[in-house]
């Protein structure tokens, strides 16, 4: 599986650098601004999931390049604005300076822009080689409405008009289902949607596997708030509890939402367990997610 992610990991970062290369030096800072934060590292995990889970359903890799690196486009957005002081005002991501204290907040947000703007860009004129037309508009329906307000961003107005407020699980484990899960659950419905897979069985049971690894992912994030390093995560270590924000741990204890990653990852394999194919790829990753200390 590590083997499969870096050689993932790869694939989509010459994507992606090769799409900010063509782009016409309109303005410099800006273009740094969006190399800065697009490749300056991490986990690319809904590449990841886009590249695995199309090859087991039989898409080529060409085809799969636009998906993996739209999402990563789009997740960078997200991460550059999460980061502004008007949201959650972090300093540091994935081990360098926030693109805002690297750059500065307008050029920070315009670049979040242009990333996002850049991820449907690549998804509509990617050269597909089998790909119907309406799959292709079905791709672009499926992420602009995961990364809406009926997704991504529902989920972090809902993280920050509950900050310093009760929340209950149920509560907490609805917002991270958009926070984190949409994109995530996004990379699968793409995958299939690139690949020659038609039964509608089998894209329940990926969406099925997709929410609990999206929760299981965030339970994890919420225990090595606590137990991680800086040093090792990239991101200041006990930023959540700081900020007085609902986490798995705080509401469950560290011992119960350990117990809950290892359900979720459960779940997630239980969802697999119905596929044809060899699903050991995407069973090992929803370990990875759970044992990660990143």
């Amino acid at each position: 599986m590590k083997s499969s992610l870096a050689l993932y990991q790869q694939r989509v970062e010459q994507v992606m650098t090769a799409a900010l290369a063509a782009q016409p030096i309109t303005d410099p800072e800006l273009l740094a601004a969006m190399q800065y934060s697009l490749l300056s590292g991490g986990k690319r995990i809904r590449p990841f999931l886009v590249y695995a889970v199309g090859q087991m359903l039989g898409a080529s890799l060409h085809d799969l390049d636009a998906p993996a690196a739209a999402i990563e486009c789009l997740h960078t957005y997200s991460l550059i604005h999460d980061d502004l002081p008007a949201m959650d005002d972090d300093d540091l991501r994935r081990g360098h300076p926030t693109c805002h204290k690297a750059f500065n907040e307008a050029t920070a947000i315009l670049a979040g822009d242009a990333l996002q703007a850049l991820s449907f860009e690549l998804l509509s004129s990617h050269p597909y080689q089998q790909v119907a037309y309406p799959n292709r508009l079905q791709m672009v329906q499926q992420l602009a409405r995961q990364a809406g307000y009926s997704g991504m961003c529902g989920g972090q107005a809902i993280d920050l008009a509950h900050t310093n407020k009760q929340m209950t699980v149920e509560a907490l484990e609805a917002m991270h289902q958009l926070k984190t899960g949409a994109l995530i659950e996004c990379a699968v419905q793409m995958a299939w949607l690139a690949s020659p897979a038609t039964a509608p069985e089998e894209l329940e049971a990926l969406v099925r596997y997709a929410r609990a690894l999206g929760l299981a992912f965030q339970v994890q994030d919420d225990i090595l708030d606590i137990e991680g390093d800086t040093a090792t995560l990239g991101k200041p270590q006990g930023s959540d509890l700081e900020a007085n924000k609902a986490t798995y741990p705080s509401l469950l204890g560290l011992p119960a939402a350990k117990a809950k990653a290892q359900q979720l990852f459960a779940e997630a394999n239980d969802a697999l367990s119905v596929l044809p194919y060899d699903t050991q790829p995407l069973s090992a990753f929803a370990h990875y997610v759970i044992a990660r200390s990143f």
